[in-house]
């Protein structure tokens, strides 16, 4: 069959399809407990749009603090009613918003944001299969992840505050009831969403597991599958691996709150009235436990984000991947070592120096992957045909991120230099781009090329356009000049800098970095109109194959319903990167290796 009569085949049944398995549904069932995989991956999408929004607004508020402190604002008391007496952020509160601000995006937004939605959607379209391995865990993995986040936003509301101790809740402020008001009640209830959340992640994980290895279609062999498909697999085994120990920590922290145990606590004074009466603990021990999740957390995020970004650099620059195995080997790599390197956050904690010095060569070391990855990302995009849609704009904003934000972490890993620039703003400046901003590209990436997937409608390209350009200026212009900061020794969560004279040097360029969040802020809430618009009055999709792609996702109907595909499930017969082979400019997977073919993964 030629390459024109098997596009044909693959386009010629184009037409919506809802009947299949869903004929019988109510609404309850289609979109409340679903257990289709692509309905729980949108529920995740919204829940985790849902949750940017009020994670970026606590931002916007801590930065209307820092870029004004000694300006009041009627509208925040009205807003926060106690917490903003006379229109000015109250301490407790600055803090407050800071720690539930981490929490919320590095959890409840990037995580489930990339694993809970592309994994979901992605997986089964990808590798062939009808759905998950247990379509039922699945529903309860978005279910136990809800509970989590309304029982996060709950601790907003009760009358001691949320929990304020930072989104790292070291003890003994996460440990003390007293230490803090915001170590009462909010702690309890941040311990517990935690808790879920990790169940939540636990019961995808091994769903994604399972999936991939047990339920991939005839021909599809491990090396067949989208670089997608491994990412999230990678992903879903550094989560399996590493939440549970989080989990841990938390029982421990739990006991210590309630049981007088002493596994954080020893004999510290508060308050200057007289010492504990615990002994033998050490908050140390927490800070190992939660940065050996902490570290893997970083590629729980990432890695989602480098596999969508080399599937739609390869569809969008027309080429195909440079260097499949090279990329497969350096995610196997960054996973071993992810688990390795979490020591580099504790330089300043007393760590024996040869212990340090272990932990920076293997921090160092996890740079050679990252860099394979990232010449391979260059090398895919040279002399390519690109065509340059939000997506693919997103794909090459995260890879500038990831280059930028990640050479500054060559910087903090080197506990020489660590130690001076340990809780500055360099450490935020270094994980806002290479974690924060480069994430949210790669999710946003996937949004804008897989948006005619999930919804049969495309997304507006010019406000795309403007979506790209403001906010990866504006994520530059905000992150950028905290580098400065650090260097000059400006200490992290600080609530006012205004009364030290070694700082005030900075209140103007204080004051831009706040006034440029708003306006990227604002330019999210575009994104927000044009997604939300697009689902119910963008253009339909008139065609199959929009981006011709190569992978199996394309070939199911425009809107496919549960099950995926109607009739048989199609069979793989190459790798998924086979652009401008030939004199074709792209071969489906599902196309037969042609006898006259040059050669063949």
């Amino acid at each position: 069959m030629s390459h024109e009569a098997a596009l044909h085949g693959h386009q010629s049944h184009g037409h919506d399809d809802h009947g299949h398995h869903e004929h019988h549904d109510t609404f309850i069932t289609k979109y409340v407990f679903s257990q289709d995989h692509k309905m729980i991956a949108k529920q995740f999408l919204i829940t985790g749009m849902v949750w940017a929004v009020l994670g970026g607004l606590m931002s916007v508020l801590f930065r209307l603090q820092l870029g004004y402190p000694d300006a009041s604002f009627p509208w925040l008391e009205s807003l926060l009613g106690k917490w903003a007496k006379g229109g000015q952020i109250t301490p407790e509160a600055y803090y407050a918003l800071v720690t539930t601000h981490g929490t919320v995006l590095v959890f409840f937004v990037l995580t489930a944001g990339l694993s809970g939605t592309f994994a979901n959607f992605l997986i089964p379209l990808q590798i062939g299969a009808r759905d998950m391995a247990s379509p039922f865990l699945n529903m309860l993995s978005y279910w136990f992840f809800f509970t989590a986040s309304v029982i996060m936003l709950s601790s907003l509301f009760v009358e001691t505050g949320p929990f304020s101790g930072g989104w790292t809740a070291y003890p003994p402020l996460s440990a003390l009831h007293d230490a803090s008001p915001g170590s009462k009640t909010g702690m309890d209830l941040w311990i517990i969403s935690m808790a879920l959340f990790v169940v939540s992640s636990l019961l995808g994980g091994l769903n994604y597991i399972a999936t991939i290895l047990n339920m991939r279609t005839k021909g599809m062999s491990m090396t067949r599958m989208p670089l997608t498909v491994w990412a999230l697999f990678f992903t879903a085994v550094l989560g399996v691996l590493s939440f549970p120990v989080l989990l841990s920590g938390m029982i421990l922290l739990i006991f210590d709150r309630n049981f007088s145990t002493s596994f954080y606590l020893s004999d510290i004074y508060v308050n200057g009235v007289g010492a504990l009466s615990n002994e033998g603990g050490s908050a140390i021990l927490f800070q190992h436990l939660f940065w050996f999740l902490g570290h893997p957390e970083v590629y729980i995020i990432l890695l989602p984000a480098m596999g969508m970004v080399s599937e739609i650099m390869s569809v969008n620059s027309r080429k195909p991947i440079f260097g499949y195995m090279a990329m497969l080997g350096s995610l196997f790599a960054i996973a071993i070592l992810a688990f390795l390197v979490w020591a580099h956050h504790m330089f300043v904690t007393g760590l024996n120096p040869f212990l340090g010095s272990v932990f920076v060569l293997l921090t160092l070391l996890i740079a050679v992957p990252s860099a394979i990855k990232v010449f391979n990302w260059l090398t895919t995009l040279w002399r390519g045909n690109i065509r340059f849609t939000p997506g693919m704009l997103f794909a090459i904003g995260f890879v500038s991120l990831f280059i930028s934000g990640g050479l500054t972490g060559i910087w903090l890993g080197n506990a020489a230099l660590d130690i001076y620039l340990h809780d500055s703003y360099f450490v935020v400046a270094h994980f806002h781009i290479v974690m924060g901003v480069a994430s949210m590209f790669g999710m946003f990436a996937g949004i804008y090329h897989w948006f005619p997937k999930m919804y049969g409608r495309y997304l507006n390209n010019s406000l795309g356009y403007i979506h790209f350009w403001i906010t990866i200026a504006g994520a530059y212009m905000i992150f950028w000049p905290m580098h400065y900061q650090g260097l000059a020794g400006m200490p992290r969560r600080y609530f006012d800098f205004s009364i030290w004279e070694s700082f005030k040097q900075f209140a103007e360029l204080n004051r831009f970095i706040s006034t440029v969040a708003m306006i990227v802020f604002a330019v999210q809430l575009l994104f927000l109109f044009n997604f939300f618009y697009s689902i119910f009055k963008g253009r339909k999709v008139t065609v199959q194959n929009p981006w011709e792609s190569n992978t199996l996702e394309w070939t199911t109907p425009i809107r496919p319903g549960h099950g995926n595909w109607p009739g048989e499930i199609p069979e793989v017969h190459r790798w998924p990167y086979d652009y401008g082979k030939d004199g074709h400019d792209f071969i489906p997977q599902t196309t037969p290796v042609g006898a006259d073919e040059t050669d063949t993964h």
